[in-house]
């Protein structure tokens, strides 16, 4: 099986990336701007005997998202899996959020979805068992001060996954989301100063998530055994957002 996997040098991505090649899936991830880190994880998957290839692109340009497809497919000569991890965010208070700040967050976590599910699509219809996985955030059912273009983006991925899986079920390709909560990534490092003992106080378990811990169930979603999930939003947050 081949998979494409954006976001993939670090964090939940890097994370998806090994999941899946332990299961002997042959990967292709993007990364923006870390090359050492990309190369640092194709080294490891190599050097194990695995398959992997790293692509350079800025995910919000449509151009670059027909070239990351389109060299995943002719690498493996398939497209089985597409995951997509990919975002950013940025603190900005809504009053004093331009536009343009609108746009790069919105164009980053939610444009990106559209075009790499839109350019994934034929390949995974001639898969005949395909899946997206695209990742939302604990942000889009709960807010987040300072960060509404990164939690409307957010829940816009769910309402394209949802309406994705009732177009392309009868194609046989499932679409399923991840929401992870706070998980011990760059992101929430930068962030966790001041407020790591509220968000303790707030999760069940009382603990930041591993990345594997969201990993693992994104390549399960990837399995024959979750054929027949389909339109189903996974929140992994250590019992914060629960249902």
């Amino acid at each position: 099986m081949a998979a494409l996997v954006t976001g993939g040098s670090r964090g939940i991505g890097k994370a998806t990336v090994l999941a899946l090649e332990k299961r002997g899936c042959s990967v292709t991830f993007v990364y923006h701007s870390n090359a050492q880190a990309a190369y640092e994880l194709c080294g490891q998957i190599t050097d194990s005997g695995g398959k992997v290839q790293a692509l350079q692109a800025d995910i919000s340009k449509e151009e670059e998202i027909q070239r990351i497809v389109q060299t995943a497919k002719e690498k493996w000569g398939k497209l089985d899996y597409v995951i997509h991890c990919a975002g950013v965010m940025k603190d900005r208070a809504f009053v004093d959020l331009s536009s343009d700040e609108w746009d790069e967050i919105l164009d980053t976590n939610l444009k990106s979805a559209y075009l790499i599910t839109r350019y994934s699509i034929p390949y995974l219809m001639e898969s005949k068992c395909g899946r997206i996985i695209l990742l939302s955030s604990q942000a889009a059912e709960t807010g987040s001060c300072n960060h509404a273009h990164y939690a409307a983006a957010k829940a816009g991925i769910r309402g394209l996954a949802y309406t994705l899986a009732k177009e392309l079920g009868k194609y046989n390709i499932t679409v399923n989301i991840v929401s992870p909560g706070r998980i011990r990534t760059d992101m929430i490092e930068e962030r966790k100063k001041g407020r790591i003992e509220e968000w303790m106080r707030i999760t069940p378990l009382g603990r930041l998530g591993e990345p594997e811990e969201v990993a693992e169930p994104i390549a399960f979603l990837c399995s024959e055994g979750a054929g027949y999930i389909t339109g189903a939003n996974i929140n992994i947050s250590g019992g914060l957002l629960m249902g």
